[in-house]
C-alpha cells in the first residue's frame, strides 16, 4: 500500500462513450499521449435523465489509470475528443497499490524527452 500524494499520486478517471469504436479510439489515444498507463473498457447499460427524459442506453466505460500530475491534461484531452455535450469525467483517488505497479504507472505517464 502507498500513501503517495502529489503529482505522482495514482488516480482512476472514468468516462463513457456511446460506441465501442469511439471508446477504443479514445483509449488508444490516451495511452499513446502518455496521459494514461492503461485504459480498460467495459460495456454497460446506463440509466439516466437527460433533457427531462429518462434514457436507457448502452455505453462503453473507460477506466483510465493515470496520476494526479497528468489529470488536468487528460481531462482536457477527453473533452476535446468526446462526442457528448456533457461527458462524464469522474476522478477517483487511489489509496494505494503494488509499489511496482504504481512506479510503472508513473513511468508510463511521463512524457518522453522531445515530445
Amino acid at each position: 500500500m502507498s500513501t503517495n500524494i502529489g503529482a505522482d499520486a495514482p488516480c482512476l478517471l472514468t468516462t463513457a462513450l456511446g460506441t465501442e469504436d469511439e471508446a477504443e479510439t479514445l483509449a488508444s489515444a490516451l495511452v499513446e499521449a502518455r496521459l494514461a498507463g492503461c485504459v480498460q473498457l467495459t460495456q454497460v447499460r446506463s440509466f439516466y435523465r437527460w433533457e427531462g427524459e429518462l434514457r436507457r442506453e448502452p455505453e462503453w466505460v473507460l477506466m483510465v489509470k493515470t496520476r494526479m500530475g497528468r489529470l488536468a491534461e487528460a481531462q482536457a484531452f477527453i473533452r476535446e475528443r468526446h462526442s457528448y455535450a456533457t461527458p462524464e469525467i469522474l476522478v477517483l483517488p487511489v489509496a494505494g497499490g503494488l509499489p511496482d505497479y504504481l512506479q510503472w504507472l508513473v513511468d508510463s505517464t511521463t512524457p518522453v524527452s522531445g515530445q
